[in-house]
């Protein structure tokens, strides 16, 4: 055999070597189906730079607006690329019958703007990067500057993805969180420049500038997300808004 018929060979092994590689994963529910982006979005999963949802005010069509641009993991990709906000997609993951990763990635830094996630790369849903990325820049940061006179620098949260069900109470049997799908974000507060440390829990009620700003996000997150929960729901969010990125359409 020739050196280049060697090379070829070895090649090909490489190739098929890599095509054969296997993501440990318990065996999907019946009637799953694993994401699959469009072979060609088309012109749409394109977006000029500073023309995309994420830099487009919040009026009572954002939330149509981050739908449509979400559809298909592609177009969502682009939307966040335009805006400079760094997603890197995962695979997808089964875990449970009712738990698992489907146009999932993992949310870094916004390029765009000085406010990071606490704590950073956090493993969402697409949709619910995007969802978040037009909420922190076009309500969190400019109520902070408006009404509290500081930028923010961190926006803290609790998590989101975790296999469980709507309650968490003991013993409770309860249909699947969005939680289970990573595409819900339980945010408990902001860090200003300033040093001041704004929280759902501690500032929710005060009826001070602090409070205000918790309400005007929450007001306003109602229309960028598909289901707001504050305190003002039930005891169990006292700490922290429930921002979910899916269909469902309550605020309160």
């Amino acid at each position: 055999m020739s050196g280049t018929s060697r090379l070829a060979v070895a090649l090909a092994l490489v190739a098929l070597s890599g095509c054969g590689r296997l993501i440990p994963n318990t065996a999907p529910p019946p009637g799953y189906t694993p994401y699959a982006p469009a072979p060609n979005p088309g012109p749409s999963a394109y977006v000029a730079p500073g023309a995309g949802v994420i830099d487009q005010p919040v009026d009572s069509r954002t939330f149509g607006r981050v739908q449509q641009a979400t559809r298909t993991l592609a177009q969502c990709e682009a939307e966040l690329a335009a805006a400079r906000v760094t997603f890197s997609p995962t695979p997808d993951r089964v875990n449970s019958a009712t738990c698992g990763l489907t146009a999932a990635g993992v949310l870094g830094p916004d390029m765009g703007t000085v406010a990071r996630m606490a704590p950073a790369d956090v493993t969402m849903t697409c949709a619910l990067a995007a969802a978040v990325s037009v909420w922190r820049r076009q309500s969190v940061e400019p109520a902070a500057r408006e009404l509290l006179g500081s930028d923010v620098v961190e926006i803290e949260h609790m998590g989101v993805y975790a296999c469980r069900g709507v309650r968490t109470d003991a013993g409770s049997t309860s249909r699947p969180s969005a939680h289970s799908r990573a595409a819900a974000l339980d945010f408990s507060g902001v860090r200003l420049r300033d040093g001041r440390r704004i929280t759902v829990a501690g500032d929710w009620n005060d009826g001070t500038p602090e409070a205000r700003f918790l309400h005007r996000i929450r007001d306003e997150g109602c229309r960028v997300f598909g289901t707001v929960l504050s305190p003002d729901y039930n005891a169990v969010h006292h700490d922290h808004l429930h921002l979910e990125a899916e269909q469902g359409r309550l605020c309160r």
